[in-house]
């Protein structure tokens, strides 16, 4: 007698909004069904159905929202007649026992598997290149997740399943974490929160926080109270970047913004000075060999940050394409899960809003973002130290000063200088 509950759809999620059943009582369910589609602090997705049977009960109505783990519905097997169904809230599914340090999971790399990488995880089942490495393990998951895990090489017995009743789904082996999770931070005491009094004669209107607005509240409190910001701030002659940017779309006919051109240098600047590109996990610090840029997106509900894979291999077009349609998915709210995950910088844009110059939160556990000012015109000494009417814009590097120092970043804003004053750089 399976019970459906709400499935943990996003690395944030706790809870969400069922928008609307796919299937309705007494329908017959297959494994692999759209069961509904759920609002989560991110996205729109579709709740996928890992039970096989009929759906005898639908517990919540569209609309309702619903903490992860609580159930949904209830899907009987042939023969099976309800049960008496519990009428509180379940907790979360409890997380399967660690194992050892030295046994967690090890994958090749940290991102998602591509469509193309899951079918052939599917063919090869068993015979990965991993090996049977789940051999007469007893855990919870999906058969596509066990397919992915021996392709992959990753132990089931390491993770903790999201799918529902704690199942480990594809999603959950595509995302296994390299080395395991960095421990939370220590010695940080809760502080009540200062709340407004009603003020006398104001007329006043309560907006409720919507999910991803909590999200958004929660983890730039912990960044702000738990990562020592600090912050450098250069200023960009823009010229040669307005002067490359014509230029560009004459010879190429194709349109770029300077947003693109930023996103490009600070891929490659990245590269160059890898020791921003990198994350604190509590013991060790982590370099990463590539950079995935996310990309902070402003939404009806507050900032999404998709990301951009291995941007520093991608040409001006290429980013330019991506980060369109991100920006167009994000606001729909159909990005997928794995798009949100495995950023290593951040970079957040206000110069289309006329914003000149400001600085960003640290979006944990990465250690550096970059916030991008309008391109203004200022007067400027040029080197015959004649004052002139140039364009410049401004660019503040926000790090956490545990993983990067002032020199190390004070490096790193002088090779993305170099690339934005010289974009013809960025192709080659």
């Amino acid at each position: 007698m399976p019970e459906i509950t709400m499935p943990k759809l996003s690395d944030t999620m706790t809870e969400g909004t069922l928008l609307r059943w796919r299937k309705k009582k007494g329908d017959k369910v297959e494994v692999g069904d759209i069961l509904a589609e759920v609002e989560t602090d991110k996205a729109t997705m579709e709740m996928e159905s890992f039970e096989e049977g009929t759906l005898a009960e639908i517990f919540v109505p569209e609309g309702g929202k619903v903490v992860v783990g609580a159930p949904l519905a209830l899907v009987l097997k042939e023969g099976e007649k309800a049960g008496e169904r519990s009428t509180g809230p379940k907790s979360a599914p409890a997380a399967p026992p660690a194992e050892a340090p030295a046994s967690r999971p090890s994958v090749s790399s940290g991102r998602p598997l591509t469509p193309r990488a899951r079918a052939a995880a599917l063919r090869a089942g068993n015979g990965g290149a991993g090996g049977n490495v789940n051999e007469g393990v007893r855990v919870k998951a999906t058969p596509l997740a066990r397919k992915i895990a021996d392709a992959r090489g990753v132990r089931l017995a390491g993770l903790q399943g999201t799918g529902p009743g704690g199942r480990i789904i594809a999603f959950d082996v595509e995302n296994a974490p390299v080395g395991g999770s960095a421990p939370a931070a220590a010695g940080a005491s809760p502080v009540a929160a200062i709340l407004p009094t009603p003020i006398a004669g104001m007329s006043e209107t309560r907006v409720p926080l919507s999910g991803m607005r909590r999200v958004i509240a929660e983890r730039l409190l912990a960044s702000k109270t738990q990562i020592p910001h600090f912050y450098l701030t250069i200023e960009i002659d823009a010229a040669p970047m307005m002067a490359f940017r014509k230029e560009y779309i004459e010879a190429s006919g194709g349109k770029i913004t300077f947003n693109d051109i930023a996103l490009s240098a600070v891929a490659r600047a990245a590269m160059q000075k890898p020791k921003v590109n990198a994350a604190f996990a509590g013991d060790a610090i982590i370099e990463y060999g590539s950079v995935n840029l996310s990309v902070a997106i402003a939404v009806e509900d507050g900032l999404v940050t998709p990301v951009i894979r291995d941007a520093q291999k991608l040409s001006l077009k290429e980013i330019s394409a991506i980060v369109k349609d991100l920006a167009l998915r994000a606001r729909d709210k159909k990005l997928k899960p794995e798009e949100y995950a495995g950023g290593t910088i951040t970079v957040s844009n206000l110069g289309s809003y006329g914003i000149e110059q400001f600085c960003a939160i640290v979006n944990p556990p990465q250690a550096a973002i970059l916030a991008v000012g309008a391109i203004v015109k200022k007067p400027v000494v040029n080197s015959r130290d004649e004052i002139e009417i140039g364009h410049r814009m401004s660019i503040t590097l926000s790090g956490d000063h545990r993983v990067v120092d002032g020199a190390v970043a004070a490096e790193y804003m002088g090779a993305l200088r170099k690339l934005l004053e010289s974009p013809a750089l960025l192709l080659l």
